[in-house]
């Protein structure tokens, strides 16, 4: 009973945690609907849908980062600034000073890393306010990346190079169907990999006792995802196939997920954020345990920064600008509390997705830039109040 408490708080299961989620599904459909209904049918045409995935792959690789970072109770509010400092220097290494690709791209990683390190050192080691000296960061390498770009845009990469953020995956078999098969099939793999995770989940839950839904409900959960998958991939095969920046993210979403439910390092940092002083007595090493979540912070930074940078095939001074407030409410929207010791991987993609597409929408719309501003605020302090509401139910 008291590990079935624990769970709940720590965010691992489930009733609460995915009644939220589902919610929020539902939620991004709703959001669909609308933008639809105003724009014509525009919004949901297959190029604004392929795109507009695209455009939220950058939120989304951060927020896998950022959800671990609230979970603790902790915040990073430089992510925008860094990422724009690391498009610059991997855009000056390429570009400028003709460094391999291959070896600037390591450059830029391990830099994001060094970057990590430094916050994670000031806020584990030495105490300082994660606000403080991630604000620092923020002022710093906003200079920085003056500094870099010397106030100029820096363009032309390689063609080979811009793929990670502009590229498709290719057809291999039917190089003259008008859908992608590449990407058919691996949207149907990653339909039948979902069928056999749930049912291992299912079963391992038997196994150590915990309720488990129906047979019958199980199955029927299982075929609306799989549909929605399927609906969503087809969007994607009948344009140009699956981006490669979607790919990145998949990935990095599918490893962080593995992190934060099957790992002793992700129950840890449910731990911290659920009770620190228990976490503690418990044997958990809070600092070294921050130090590499911020290291991981800044690696997810420089491969954002990778895709937002080739996406655009340029490197700008105003880069990332804003944008750990995108991630911090597409984290607040799925479900991570600010108040920590809650959050999913899966909540943090669809509040990704629900940001970008009142982006996208509104852009549609022509809905002048004050009002875009109003609303994605409004949006995050209604997200805040209703986990606040939860919160005050659960105590």
């Amino acid at each position: 009973m008291n590990n079935e408490k624990t769970n709940k708080k720590s965010g691992f299961s489930l009733r609460g945690t995915n009644a939220r989620k589902y919610a929020m599904v539902i939620v991004l459909l709703a959001i669909w609907a609308i933008f639809s209904i105003l724009t014509n049918g525009l919004f949901t045409s297959s190029r604004n849908l392929s795109n507009l995935f695209m455009q939220m792959c950058t939120v989304g690789i951060l927020t896998c980062g950022m959800m671990f970072i609230m979970v603790t109770g902790n915040i990073d509010i430089s992510l925008g600034s860094v990422l724009g400092t690391l498009g610059a220097l991997v855009a000056v290494l390429i570009i400028k000073l003709d460094v391999n690709p291959v070896l600037a791209t390591i450059i830029t990683l391990v830099t994001g890393i060094l970057v990590g390190l430094w916050h994670g050192y000031w806020i584990a080691y030495r105490n300082v306010p994660a606000m403080i000296a991630t604000l620092a960061s923020m002022t710093a390498f906003k200079g920085i990346t003056l500094g870099i770009t010397a106030g100029i845009t820096i363009s032309g990469f390689p063609e080979l190079y811009k793929q990670i953020g502009q590229g498709y995956l290719p057809k291999l078999f039917l190089k003259d169907a008008n859908f992608n098969d590449t990407s058919l099939i691996l949207i149907v793999l990653i339909s039948i990999a979902f069928v056999i995770m749930d049912q291992r989940t299912r079963k391992s839950r038997i196994e150590y006792g915990f309720k488990v839904s129906s047979v019958g409900i199980t199955i029927l959960k299982e075929a609306i995802v799989c549909l929605a998958i399927l609906a969503v991939g087809s969007i994607m095969v009948s344009y140009r196939g699956i981006p490669v920046s979607i790919l990145i993210l998949m990935i990095v979403a599918y490893i962080f997920n593995f992190i934060a439910n099957k790992t002793p390092y992700g129950r840890s940092i449910y731990a911290i954020g659920g009770n620190k002083e228990a976490a503690r007595f418990s044997g958990i090493n809070i600092r070294r345990n921050m130090l590499v979540m911020y290291a991981v912070m800044g690696l997810l930074t420089a491969v954002a920064a990778l895709v937002y940078t080739t996406r655009l095939n340029a490197a700008t001074t105003s880069a990332g600008q804003a944008m750990e407030m995108d991630v911090i409410a597409a984290c607040v929207i799925g479900g991570t509390s600010p108040a920590g010791g809650v959050g999913t991987i899966f909540g943090g993609i669809i509040g990704a997705l629900v940001m970008a597409s009142l982006d996208n929408g509104m852009s549609l719309l022509n809905l002048d830039i004050m009002y875009q501003y109003v609303i994605k605020g409004l949006v995050l302090l209604l997200a805040v109040a209703i986990d606040a509401q939860s919160r005050k139910k659960g105590n």
